[in-house]
């Protein structure tokens, strides 16, 4: 082929330095009060972003001898739309065409594996500074070459879309690399201007669109190996359940049954043909042991606030004794609410599951994960073989929002395939995808809140409580926890956005639930700004004022409140915003600032009968600088109806143990007559840099969509599902 592998020294340092920063982010941590300040840094883009793996060396690109480009990312692509903003960045500075980048998705054994995960809005704001350093160094790279080749100095070689021309010599980028086997790594030379790119700002289509549209894209599901079995998992059906042996005898002699696979922490099945896999499956008697017959009103309990542990995660004032005076003499302004949010499943369309084949101290995963390089570690651990023994292969996912950072899937393929000695395909069925899902957390919240003579707040408290987010999860290590003192996750959106306030205060409550709850697309953000914004609805009510006036009488005039000033003026003018309905028909306004980036929203409800119809959704973002504005409002459009879901229908149920529905129809969500007509979306670039971009707009949507109910029926709606009484 021709094609030559840079030389790594370059893109190593990068992956270096970032190592370094996370670990004297450490150094800080320790008391509460800095515990409060690191609270604030997690809410900043920059952070936990992106972190190289720094265990083995890595590569960005390869340079093809046909003159187009490989560009190996290190996070995945689920849906985000992200493929074509990183092949943006890098083109505008390889001085290139995008139809010369082909971008595919990072194996542990052919690029950079990002160390963290794939997630929390964190790939194009966390990748664009590097890969505009790494593409300009590669594009001088190349020039020193050429020139060297062409026998002229550096100064003389002038670029057009990956040719190199000198007087009458011409040399494409695939030429230049034949044959080069040392490499002059120059310094980073100077980065463009944003004004002066081509595609970087600019709205441009999907890379993957044509892919997608005729089926081309590898997903999970679609992978498979030469010489492949299948392989069939028992999972327990009720929560809290232990695996504590199983009788095999009824499945080792059925049809097509190769080996049954019995372990200390399961039992699988292996067959010639998934339906004989499954079939056997069925005839493994295991003895799970559980603890109680759990209920959704055992969760509800568990979860209020008062019970499990607290902390302080935002305090300015005497909020706390100011607004207890007023609810023990109730006093004139004081107000007191609760809400709540139920158990929420992620229901993405491709179930989880691997393809895996273990060859002596050697592993292949092929699979939809979030966790490229954790799944690595984990596999290597349970085959005790080296890392760089164990090659994860991502593939595109059918749908990701936290469900693909947990991956023991991974292993109990691997181990399966260990055993029978050929490749193994082995993946959940449905109602197994649904009982065994990492569940968004229930949550409590209580209000409460003090206005002045003149309308104005002068105490306001959030005390929420919420099942784990981040804590117990397999992505971060288990000091952590004692570390940061309370859930990273659940604490998202929970810190009150507003100023101008005497005293003001967060409490965290965190309690341990008998079944696994964890990272759900924007984490606490839908329940907290529900809480928190439904209030500050009810409390503009209370107070006699515009709840838009409201909220902006209350913002800061720093850098962060000039930003969310700016988007919700802009809502609301946009939208042409009024505070009183219009027969069944009115306005719910919402906002909030999540990782970075405010966000604006205005929905037009109406109420027919019971019946609850988002007509339109007004939506202004500030995500800093939008690389790619079609993607981001595509961003917004996809968040706002999966919000609209979460918000009005999306609950799970325990009854008897068992998390219930198992199967979309009875678990509710959101279809096509439910989605407004409209999503009108408006994009700020703020601050001219990249930020987060896929969370924040699920934000304000459930909140936006009850104060509208509000202003129709007078009915506070404090409890998601939204249902009118």
């Amino acid at each position: 082929m021709g094609e030559k592998k840079f030389s790594r020294r370059k893109f190593i340092v990068r992956t270096l330095l970032g190592g370094t920063g996370v670990a004297l982010g450490g150094l800080y941590l320790g008391r509460n009060g800095i515990r409060r300040g690191l609270y604030e840094v997690l809410e900043d883009p920059d952070m936990l972003s992106y972190l190289g793996d720094v265990s083995s060396p890595s590569m960005w690109f390869e340079v093809m001898a046909d003159n187009t480009i490989k560009l190996f990312s290190p996070k995945v692509e689920m849906g985000q739309g992200s493929f074509t903003s990183l092949v943006q960045i890098a083109a505008d500075e390889l001085e290139v065409d995008m139809e010369m980048i082909k971008i595919e998705h990072a194996a542990t054994e052919t690029g950079n594996i990002d160390g963290l995960s794939t997630g929390g809005s964190t790939t194009v704001a966390g990748l664009f500074q590097p890969i505009r350093e790494l593409s300009a160094t590669l594009r001088e790279m190349l020039r020193a070459e050429a020139a060297k080749k062409m026998g002229v100095e550096t100064h003389g070689v002038t670029n057009k879309n990956g040719v190199f021309s000198s007087g009458d010599q011409t040399m494409t980028y695939g030429e230049t690399v034949a044959g080069v086997t040392e490499w002059d790594v120059p310094d980073t030379p100077p980065l463009k201007d944003v004004s002066q790119y081509k595609y970087v700002g600019k709205p441009v289509p999907r890379v993957d669109l044509v892919d997608k549209v005729i089926g081309t894209p590898m997903f999970g599901m679609d992978a498979s190996m030469p010489d492949m079995l299948y392989g069939a998992v028992v999972r327990p059906s009720k929560i809290g359940s232990k695996f504590n042996g199983a009788d095999t005898g009824g499945a080792e002699n059925m049809p097509g049954v190769v080996k049954v696979v019995l372990e200390d922490d399961f039992v699988g099945v292996v067959a010639e043909t998934l339906i004989q896999a499954e079939n056997a499956k069925r005839k493994i008697k295991v003895d799970w042991v559980t603890q109680k017959d759990w209920a959704t009103d055992d969760i509800v309990e568990m979860t209020k606030v008062g019970k499990g542990e607290s902390m302080v995660i935002q305090k300015e004032g005497s909020a706390a004794s100011t607004l207890d005076d007023a609810e023990e003499t109730n006093a004139d302004g004081f107000l007191k609410l609760e809400f709540s949010s139920p158990i929420g499943a992620h229901a993405q369309i491709e179930p989880n599951g691997a393809v895996a084949s273990v060859e002596g101290d050697k592993a292949t995963i092929e699979m939809s994960t979030q966790v490229v390089a954790m799944t690595r570690k984990e596999v290597a651990s349970r085959l005790g073989i080296d890392e760089e023994n164990v090659n994860v292969i991502p593939t595109y996912l059918g749908g990701g929002f936290g469900r693909r950072l947990h991956t023991p899937h991974a292993v109990q393929a691997a181990v399966m395939s260990k055993a029978v000695g050929k490749p193994i395909k082995c993946f959940f069925d449905r109602k197994e995808e649904f009982q065994n899902d990492t569940f968004r957390p229930p949550t409590h919240h209580v209000m409460r809140a003090k206005l002045n003579d003149s309308g104005s707040i002068e105490a306001l408290e959030h005390q929420f409580s919420s099942g784990d987010v981040a804590y117990n999860s397999a992505l971060l290590p288990g000091f952590a926890n004692s570390i940061i003192g309370t859930d990273m996750g659940a604490i998202r959106g929970g810190m009150i956005q507003y100023r101008n306030i005497p005293g003001l205060q967060t409490v965290s409550w965190h309690t341990d639930l008998p079944f696994a709850t964890s990272w759900w697309r924007s984490l606490g953000l839908l329940a907290n700004t529900f809480a928190i914004e439904s209030f500050m609805d009810q409390l503009a009510q209370q107070a006699g004022k515009n709840p838009v006036d409201f909220r902006l009488a209350h913002i800061g005039d720093d850098e962060r409140g000039r930003r969310l000033k700016k988007v919700i003026q802009v809502a609301a003018e946009k939208s042409g915003y009024q505070d009183k309905a219009s027969g069944n028909r009115a306005m719910g306004f919402a906002a909030s600032t999540d990782a970075g980036t405010p966000c604006a929203q205005v929905a037009e409800v109406s109420v027919e009968g019971k019946r609850i119809k988002v007509e339109k959704v007004t939506c202004v973002m500030d995500p800093g600088f939008a690389v790619n504005p079609d993607q981001v409002k595509a961003q917004c459009e996809g968040s706002i109806n999966m919000g609209i879901s979460a918000s009005m229908f999306e609950q799970m149920q325990v009854e008897r143990s068992e998390l219930r529905p198992v199967i979309y129809g009875p678990y509710r969500m959101a279809l096509m007559r439910d989605t407004p007509k409209e999503i009108d979306v408006e994009i700020i670039n703020g601050t001219g840099k990249p930020g987060a971009v896929g969370e924040p707009p699920l934000g304000p949507i459930g909140a936006a969509i009850a104060n509208a109910v509000y202003r129709i029926t007078g009915q506070r709606l404090t409890d998601m599902p939204l249902k009118l009484s």
